[in-house]
């Protein structure tokens, strides 16, 4: 069943056309993956759908009882407690205070948070990620939009979320760049390019399905390109044969020959690709041993974040660093780069060597410098490679079009400044690249050139980052950081999950026998609040149960049926009140495994 029907979208900005004439329909439970290239106007066809923003042409039919959810990459909450938030998102709902606490207390508990006083300023970027979530989730969406939500997460957060999504009830979209992300969490992909005739190209299946699929595709246009291109000049050839054809026969001919031309151009315009030109620099330094680090220790006050970490860094090494939040990891990085000192251990470097550190935050340029100081710091012109390139080819390789040279840095979008800091990245010739999340903001073509560069690159690579994909494409070693144990060295990321995963298993063990060897008094005792809670609970089912038994007869009343308005609140008020019930039978399951 069709719950959200697009006909016709499209969208521009000024002179620029994002897309056009776009169709498509979203199915009940449906979970999508949308991608495309950088500035291909996905967030905004999300706005679109999320009727934040306004087509051009075009338009999105809904249901009038349709309820769509939205998280936008960067969500900023007031200061207050967790609790109060949830509780303000559900103002325009046909519920009781009582009935909201219940929803709350629910919501915050599938979220994973034990407090409900704390102040959304304190939580770090993951957990006001699961609050924007709890926000549109405790409203009952039909559709959820999330534009990037791992963006900036770890890979704890990243795991959580692909988790809770794959039991999710609801249909959603979701655009990403975490390639692994998407082959978990979605069952159809939605890519807009205008390398497709229709401006988007669907899939049904998950995301190593749509790589097939699109393989197979291209390669299809592209032997239709081969073939209008020697229809054509068959029929060139027979125009300047025949300049004064003048019969009926050859004027249709004529203009056969017009439409292929103008077909032939159209799909040479959809082959051609513009790709950034990706290509690090290297030193060449003739050593063996770049850097050794032996026993290293740091800890940040109280908290130890590691001990005994021992790397010999050599030309080839690729290691990714992985670890739960808090583990150490950028701390790792800048103590290799000789920001910062351990507590214990040392650091040996040979001579002359240049290490290269791009950081996850990167360099803050200001908002106001050009695009073209911000490529070329020195003037119109910068040095790669010993070679002299002027700014306005330097920025091409970047899809940079020197018009927009003059633009103001802070009016690029996310992913654009991330191509800027690689450009810079560049033009220093480095040993060894110490890479703290360099995927983030960007698209997924760019990923690609970038993982094929740094596969290319005869230095080291130390990299931090949270897409799976890349850790497994690029690392030849993975270095697990947890306060727990030592730090390990592992094959893949994949063995260091299944190191995870069996470590869980043996931390909840270990808690469940502790359980068990407490008196069964204390093994689970419901607070005040929730005794009151459990004893009002029956009450609250037996009204609920009530409302909805009256709302079931009105809508059954023929009287009811003949007027559409009476009978649209009735079931929407049906349906909350379902909900509601759902849920408190789902909270009194939850207080009385602690009886």
């Amino acid at each position: 069943m069709t719950i959200l029907s697009c006909q016709g979208l499209s969208k521009s900005f000024g002179s620029r056309v994002l897309f056009k004439d776009l169709s498509f329909g979203i199915f009940a439970k449906d979970k999508i993956g949308l991608i495309g290239p950088n500035g291909s106007g996905k967030s905004t066809l999300l706005k679109i759908l999320a009727k934040i923003e306004n087509a051009d042409e075009g338009i999105v039919v809904t249901g009038r009882s349709l309820r769509l959810g939205y998280i936008p990459q960067e969500t900023l909450f007031d200061d207050l407690p967790i609790e109060s938030i949830l509780f303000h998102a559900l103002k325009r709902e046909a519920l009781s205070d009582e009935e909201k606490k219940t929803q709350v207390s629910i919501i915050l508990s599938k979220l994973g948070f034990n407090d409900p006083q704390i102040s959304s300023s304190s939580l770090s970027g993951g957990w006001k990620k699961r609050l924007a979530l709890g926000v549109e989730l405790i409203r009952s969406p039909d559709i959820l939009l999330l534009d990037e939500p791992t963006n900036h997460l770890d890979l704890e957060g990243v795991m959580w979320l692909e988790n809770f999504l794959k039991g999710a009830s609801f249909a959603y979209i979701i655009i990403s760049h975490d390639r692994y992300f998407l082959e978990n969490t979605t069952q159809r992909i939605m890519e807009l390019d205008k390398s497709y005739s229709k401006g988007i190209f669907i899939v049904e299946g998950p995301y190593s399905k749509f790589l097939e699929m699109r393989e197979e595709f291209l390669l299809g246009q592209y032997q239709q390109e081969r073939s209008l291109n020697s229809k054509v000049r068959r029929e060139v050839e027979w125009l300047k044969q025949n300049p004064k054809a003048r019969t009926t026969k050859s004027q249709s001919r004529i203009q056969e020959a017009e439409r292929l031309i103008l077909q032939l151009n159209e799909i040479k315009k959809r082959n051609q690709t513009n790709q950034t030109t990706i290509d690090f620099s290297s030193s060449q330094k003739d050593t063996q041993k770049l850097l050794s680090a032996t026993n290293l220790t740091k800890s940040m006050g109280d908290k130890l974040l590691f001990s005994n970490v021992n790397l010999i860094v050599t030309p080839g090494m690729r290691l990714g660093i992985v670890g739960m939040n808090g583990s150490g990891k950028t701390t790792l990085l800048k103590l290799l780069a000789g920001e910062i000192n351990p507590d214990k251990g040392t650091i040996k470097r040979a001579d002359g060597i240049k290490i290269v550190y791009f950081d996850q935050h990167r360099e803050q340029l200001p908002a106001d410098i050009s695009l073209r100081k911000a490529l070329a710091p020195e003037g119109d012109t910068v040095i790669f490679r010993n070679q002299t390139i002027h700014v306005n080819s330097w920025c091409r390789r970047f899809l940079f079009h020197p018009d927009r040279l003059d633009l103001p840095f802070g009016h690029l979008s996310g992913g654009e400044k991330a191509r800027v800091h690689i450009a810079r990245l560049m033009l220093v010739p480095a040993d060894i690249l110490l890479l703290d999340e360099p995927t983030n903001d960007l698209d997924i073509p760019t990923l690609e050139i970038l993982e094929k560069s740094l596969q290319e690159f005869p230095g080291a690579i130390i990299m931090i980052s949270h897409d799976r994909y890349m850790l497994d494409q690029i690392s030849n070693a993975i270095l697990g950081l947890g306060a727990e144990s030592e730090p390990e060295l592992f094959a893949d990321y994949l063995q260091w999950e299944e190191h995870c995963k069996l470590k869980e298993k043996i931390k909840e063990k270990k808690e469940k026998k502790e359980l068990a060897a407490k008196s069964p008094d204390r093994q689970k005792k419901m607070s005040y609040s929730e005794k009151r809670e459990w004893d009002e609970m029956e009450t609250k089912i037996l009204k609920l149960e009530n409302e909805i038994h009256h709302l079931s007869q009105l809508i059954e009343n023929p009287e009811t049926s003949n007027d559409s308005d009476i009978l649209q609140r009735a079931c929407q008020e049906l349906s909350q009140k379902q909900s509601s019930l759902d849920a408190l039978f789902q909270r009194w399951q939850e207080l009385e495994s602690k009886l």
